[in-house]
């Protein structure tokens, strides 16, 4: 039944593919420009809807977090709007509340997101606020305070989830002594460790024009959202900032760690570093990994583990992708009695796509469905602001959707058997298995 169902999805992804491939050249997906003082302005009219989203990226994430300060780029953000030198924290939140528009601060692995929505008419008052929480923030110690105690009650509660404790455990060892080897939010003593004046010198350093870039999208001309720019952002001076990315020590051998846990389904993750964004086998990667483990139903693990062997509900492959790095995954809940057989059939279908090239059943159905399924990663303002400012950091150009298409139909099946050998170890990787071990017996 599953393959039926599997042909039947890739039948249909393949002609929405045909589809996309016979329509005409896509239009740059904005029109781009580096404004004096640095910021990249990428804007992208569409007049369909009275709405406008924006979407600002700045180079302020978990990568510029200091030794022993882990949590402080995403402690920053998440103070942004929690009081400016001009407007209390409920100031902010009724203003944008009173005008229906949304406002949110992020600080992610690589970097800080800034994102506004509003209506057409009220945009001049929500940029004014958006602006206000960039450049003023007042960081009082009050604030600060009370945001370490929510985000501190936060990591206590997913201590609990057996899932986030292997996934820390993993990002620890995959990444020692390395900003990305601590969870993005920190730990409560890496918070305690803290201070306001640490907050107030990261913000000068990293929020600048020339450290960041911003997306427009929606019913705004070119010029009226430049005339914002300069209204609101004309004090904004350049900083000169440039991150410099930590080594990461490489693999040599497999590492296992056991968390013993009093749970009935054993959570697992293994994994190694993968390929990054840019580099130039990442689509091959990414066909390879649809048909080994990310195609859902589709993939080999999914029919293997789940629907012949019976040993989990839910397994996956996954490839994420950094500027400086990446990270592949394999992840399963399994009994705790099945956590060894369930490992061993991930790595043995790991192993069989590296030592044979796949068919071409395969190949066409996980190429047609990565390129049918594109469109919807764009099928909204915000869904378009967020991928421009994914775009613009990585360097991936304005005509990235005719780019990803044509790359993705590019890929053969001798590039999908290079990438798997290029960016798949099994003889050296990270497992992480939280479990019941004496059920497990994952403990040697």
């Amino acid at each position: 039944m599953n393959r039926i169902i599997t042909r039947y999805f890739c039948i249909a992804a393949m002609l929405l593919s045909a589809l996309a491939s016979n329509a005409a050249a896509s239009e740059p997906l904005a029109a781009r420009e580096t404004l004096p003082g640095g910021l990249v302005l990428m804007h992208s009219q569409k007049s369909t809807l009275p709405i406008v989203r924006i979407v600002v990226g700045i180079g302020a994430g978990q990568l510029a977090d200091p030794p022993g300060k882990a949590g402080l780029a995403s402690l920053t953000a998440m103070l942004l709007k929690e009081g400016t030198t001009r407007r209390t924290s409920k100031q902010i939140s009724e203003e944008i509340e009173f005008v229906a528009g949304s406002l949110s601060a992020s600080g992610g692995g690589e970097y800080a997101t800034i994102s506004l929505s509003v209506l057409k008419k009220d945009l001049d008052t929500g940029f004014e606020i958006m602006s206000d929480i960039m450049l003023n923030p007042a960081f009082s110690n009050e604030e600060i305070t009370r945001k370490k105690a929510q985000v501190k009650g936060a990591i206590r509660r997913r201590m609990e989830d057996p899932g986030d404790v292997a996934s820390k455990a993993f990002m620890k060892e995959l990444y020692p002594n390395h900003p990305l080897g601590f969870p993005s939010e920190g730990t409560p003593e890496t918070l305690d460790a803290i201070t306001r004046d640490d907050i107030v010198l990261f913000h000068r350093a990293w929020y600048a024009p020339d450290n960041a870039w911003m997306a427009v999208v929606g019913d705004v001309t070119r010029q009226e959202a430049g005339a914002l720019i300069d209204k609101y952002l004309n004090g904004w001076t350049a900083r000169g900032a440039k991150l410099a990315f930590p080594p990461v020590p490489r693999l040599a051998k497999t590492s296992v760690i056991a968390i013993d846990k009093d749970i009935t389904q054993a959570n697992i993750i293994l994994g190694h570093a993968g390929p990054t964004r840019n580099d130039p086998d990442y689509y091959a990667a990414l066909v390879m990994n649809y048909i080994l483990g990310g195609g859902g139903f589709s993939s080999r693990m999914m029919d293997s583990i789940r629907d012949n062997m019976g040993l989990a509900y839910d397994v996956g492959s996954h490839f994420a992708p950094g500027k400086h790095n990446g990270v592949f995954t394999v992840d399963m809940q399994t009994k705790n009695a099945s956590a060894k057989t369930a490992i061993d059939e991930a790595l043995r279908q790991i192993e069989r796509i590296r030592a044979e090239p796949v068919a071409d059943m395969e190949l066409a159905g996980a190429k047609a469905y990565i390129t049918g399924s594109f469109p919807l990663r764009m099928d909204t303002s915000a869904k378009i602001a967020n991928l421009l400012s994914s775009v613009e950091y990585f360097g991936l150009g304005m005509n990235y959707v005719d780019d990803y298409r044509r790359a993705v139909e590019a890929v053969t099946k001798e590039d999908v058997l290079r990438a798997a050998k290029k960016f798949l170890h099994p003889d050296r990787y990270v497992l992480v298995v939280v479990a019941k071990q004496a059920e497990a017996g994952m403990v040697k």
